[in-house]
């Protein structure tokens, strides 16, 4: 199986950008003249395209927090403001949710330690505060990767929005923690 890259995402937003230009600048020469000759797409710049995922689709489809693994560019968790966590390890192609064994599925921060990128820190509440909004019940950490999760409190916080790891200790991490909205 052939494995995709991100980039050619973006290859494709340039083609068709490209193929939309070149309709676009056709169509104002339409304009000031009255005979217009338009060049045949080329079905070989198309003929890779098929239809696939972007990412995951969550009930209120507001991403809160995306962290990916520097050594690792494959591997990109995203936390949904009403959707849980998300994982990929085919550099976005596909999804998997990881959080779901939790009682909350409000995601405001995640963080990924440098070092041991196994270790994963989640900040649960929306920390964007808006006229509808979720509450988490505090921090988890996660040691292999999103298998399993552990509570670490903060259960009163309500909305985590940002999660920082001290860089000489795997075990602290600095937790921006909102609180409640009113």
């Amino acid at each position: 199986m052939r494995r995709r890259r991100p980039f050619a995402a973006a290859l494709v937003l340039v083609l068709v950008a490209g193929v939309a230009g070149h309709a676009s600048a056709a169509s104002r020469k339409a304009k000031t003249a009255k005979t217009v000759e338009v060049s045949p797409i080329d079905a070989r710049l198309l003929a890779g395209l098929e239809l696939r995922s972007i990412g995951p689709a969550t009930m209120s489809g507001r991403v809160a927090a995306v962290e990916g693994v520097p050594s690792d560019p494959d591997v990109i968790y995203v936390g949904a403001a009403t959707g849980g966590v998300w994982k990929s390890v085919d550099g976005g192609v596909t999804w998997a949710p990881i959080f779901d064994d939790q009682p909350v599925a409000a995601i405001g921060a995640i963080a990924v330690n440098p070092v041991s990128p196994e270790v994963v820190w989640v900040g649960t509440g929306e920390g964007n505060p808006r006229n509808s909004v979720s509450v988490g019940n505090g921090a988890y950490r996660s040691l292999d990767g999103g298998a399993t999760w552990e509570h670490l409190g903060l259960d009163g916080t309500e909305r985590i929005a940002r999660i920082v790891l001290d860089p000489g200790d795997p075990d602290v991490a600095y937790v921006a923690a909102m609180g409640p909205t009113w």
